[in-house]
């Protein structure tokens, strides 16, 4: 085993096998509480231990694994599922010429050999699926897609999936699927789990109708009261709490607001929870009629916030402070000057439905309640015990603008003995640019130097964090924020510390960034321990 460092709440274990990484994530299974593990994400060759830093330490937690009993087990067999595939992918001819065989050779390998579910991750119902006999074994795309469409099929590495919603991605995809292998309103939502048997056809040889679990209709959300009529959501407007912590077997990421401060701080205003859902606003832009009296505040992202009454008289308001609004008054946000995402706030909070444990809409996942549309209603909920409000509330965090050098302090690991020497003192050294190609999923990040790396084979997938910095095969990095995926074919060279990632969520577009790196990467304690 090796340990390595992923953040200061969070290591890998890297081990020999796939059965040996199923092993250890079955023994895991068993120590969560006594270890204050909070989440296990486990991938190919390694398993991502995600802790509490207040209760145990990396050092301690790699003493203990490495003296586990993690003697390979057989992976049970699951049911088996059909998949017909029209093979007629982007990449079907080159995953062909990679391999010296017909393109018909390919589909006859990939539709030939049963495959089975190993683990979930990527994005929910993305299962990762391995073959002993397929022989389909391909690289990467030496830059992922921004977007991949619903259904595609692909291969990377040893394993073979289908995307279940459109996504960026790195596979070589070689067909495309109707079947739905992720549907949040069937009983169980993903199609695929550990150890289900999945049989991919040809839909061009194949008249046969197969059969798929029926998904419940979801019902329209009726709102009776219209406490709030949306009259524009700018560039984009969502509903975002803290996320789903521990959906991860799902494979769901934690998602939730890109910056908790800000969130906190507009509920602590008006006298809510603080994980109460809110309205996340980006770049302001967003307007709404009031329908009833009420309370409201407004944090994060500077903006001007202008209030006209019924009256048509127009006023300012300040923010991080209660603003009390009646019936008639229209509210608006202008554009931001500074920080990228704001946040509305009402006493009593939103009446929104929760979706698997958090009213978070995940944007890669397409998970939770959708973005808030022109014409929309919304309800206040009346709740009955409140907080009282707060009047002392100020920003966490000094929102950067466009023009600005923002600093990010960074654990390197667990993939940098993957990079030349030179490289890790470019990432350090360079400043890097953010793109418009940015979002919820990650910042895409330009530099005038790539970064090298030392070891070129593939890496197999294995788990990420919140933070991690990825280097495709282009050198260039993609920062992962909330919306990441859970696991990445891509090495990722360093994180983000835990306490900047409300900054990193509210660096805008031109922007630069330097990482300062808060130690030497280097693997903890343990993994010298012999171990069965």
């Amino acid at each position: 085993m090796r340990f390595l460092p992923v953040n200061v709440d969070a290591l890998i274990v890297e081990l020999n096998s796939l059965e040996q990484t199923m092993a250890l994530t079955d023994v895991l299974q068993g120590v969560f509480a006594d270890w204050h593990i909070e989440e296990i994400i486990p991938a190919a060759r390694t398993v991502l231990i995600r802790y509490n830093p207040i209760t145990t330490n990396a050092n301690t937690l790699a003493k203990h694994i490495a003296q586990l009993d993690i003697s390979a087990s057989v992976m049970q067999s699951g049911e088996l599922v059909t998949i017909p595939v029209r093979y007629n992918g982007e990449d079907l001819s080159q995953v062909a010429d990679y391999l010296g065989i017909t393109v018909a050779e390919v589909i006859a390998r990939h539709t030939n050999n049963e495959y089975q579910v190993a683990f979930c991750g990527f994005a929910p119902g993305f299962a990762y699926m391995v073959s002993k006999t397929a022989q389909l074994n391909v690289p990467r795309r030496q830059s992922p897609r921004v977007r991949i469409p619903a259904g595609s099929v692909a291969l990377a590495g040893e394993f073979s999936s289908v995307y279940p919603q459109a996504s960026p991605g790195g596979w070589q995809l070689i067909g495309i699927t109707d079947t739905a292998v992720w549907n949040i309103y069937r009983d169980e939502p993903a199609l695929f789990k550990p150890g289900t048997r999945v049989h991919f056809v040809d839909a061009s040889q194949s008249q046969t109708t197969y059969y798929l679990p029926k998904s419940k209709k979801p019902d329209d959300f009726a709102c009776q009261q219209q406490d709030i009529t949306v009259l524009a959501t700018g560039l984009q407007t969502l509903f975002q709490d803290n996320g789903r912590v521990g959906q991860a077997t799902l494979g769901i990421s934690e998602s939730g607001a890109m910056d908790k401060s800000a969130l906190h701080s507009a509920n602590r205003v008006v006298g809510n929870p603080i994980n109460e859902p809110a309205l996340e606003i980006t770049q302001g832009g967003f307007s709404a009629q009031i329908n009833s009296s009420m309370l409201v505040a407004v944090t994060g992202a500077l903006c001007e916030i202008t209030i006209t009454t019924a009256k048509n008289e127009t006023y300012t308001a300040p923010m991080y402070q209660p603003i009390q609004l009646e019936s008639g008054d229209i509210i608006r946000l202008g554009n931001v000057k500074c920080g990228v995402r704001s946040y509305f706030a009402v006493r009593g909070g939103f009446q929104v439905a929760p979706i698997l444990t958090s009213c978070s809409f995940d944007t890669l996942a397409q998970v939770g309640p959708l973005p808030l549309k022109v014409g929309q209603t919304l309800a206040v909920k009346q709740a009955k015990v409140l907080n009282p409000v707060s009047l002392t509330e100020i920003p966490v965090i000094n929102y950067p603008t466009g023009g600005d050098v923002v600093v990010l302090d960074i654990v390197l690991g667990p993939r940098t003995d993957w990079f030349t020497q030179q490289a890790v003192e470019l990432l350090i050294s360079q400043l890097w640019q953010v793109t418009p190609a940015s979002n919820r999923i990650g910042l895409r990040l330009s530099g005038e130097r790539s970064l090298s790396r030392e070891k070129q084979q593939e890496l197999p997938s294995e788990g990420t964090c919140i933070g991690a910095i990825q280097i495709p095969a282009n050198g260039q990095p993609v920062l992962f924020l909330n919306d990441h995926p859970l696991t990445g074919g891509y090495p990722v060279i360093g994180a983000v510390c835990k306490y900047h990632l409300d900054l990193a969520g509210q660096i805008p577009v031109n922007a630069k960034i330097k990482f300062n790196p808060i130690g030497m990467f280097k693997e903890f304690e343990g993994s010298d321990v012999d171990h069965v």
